[in-house]
């Protein structure tokens, strides 16, 4: 089975007793209307980081240097009515960039608060694995879609080898 590799980054800030994530209001393509991450395809000969920090770049007009970024797993999608959008998404977090997060053409980005996500306004998977790579827990999850390509049949947390 194909995965399409792509990658999130969730810039994390500190204010007063709270932590707040970017995320951004999709404006165009895949899941157009959801508060997603930031993030993207990886091109052809890029690594997950040189992606992820292009794509950070290309959506919210912020730059992250690849020594900021915090590994904060993966998560494989599995859409059983759709396999041509299977990803396989590497997860990272920063909490060092520089510039102010921007409207690009294709993202609207905006803080939250982490401890209340905007899940209903996300994909419904969201729920089950972003919560702990913001807490900064390593994710490991395996999400299949039902055919209705929007909620989720279920979740697989496969156990890393020792």
């Amino acid at each position: 089975m194909a995965y399409t590799p792509v990658t999130l980054c969730f810039l994390l800030r500190d204010r007063q007793d709270r932590t707040e994530v970017l995320l951004g209001l999709k404006r165009t393509g895949f899941g157009t209307g959801k508060i997603v991450g930031i993030g993207g395809h990886v091109e052809p000969g890029e690594s997950d980081a040189e992606a992820v920090v292009r794509e950070v770049w290309e959506e919210a007009c912020v730059v992250v240097d690849q020594d900021d970024l915090a590994h904060a797993g993966a998560v494989e999608f599995i859409f059983p009515a759709r396999p041509e959008w299977n990803m396989s998404c590497r997860l990272f977090t920063a909490r060092r960039w520089q510039g102010d997060p921007a409207e690009s053409p294709e993202i609207t980005p905006e803080w939250f608060d982490a401890a209340a996500l905007p899940l209903q306004r996300m994909w419904q998977d969201a729920e089950h694995w972003l919560p702990p790579a913001l807490a900064g827990e390593i994710v490991d999850a395996v999400v299949v879609l039902n055919d209705d390509n929007e909620t989720v049949a279920s979740v697989r947390y496969p156990a890393t080898p020792a």
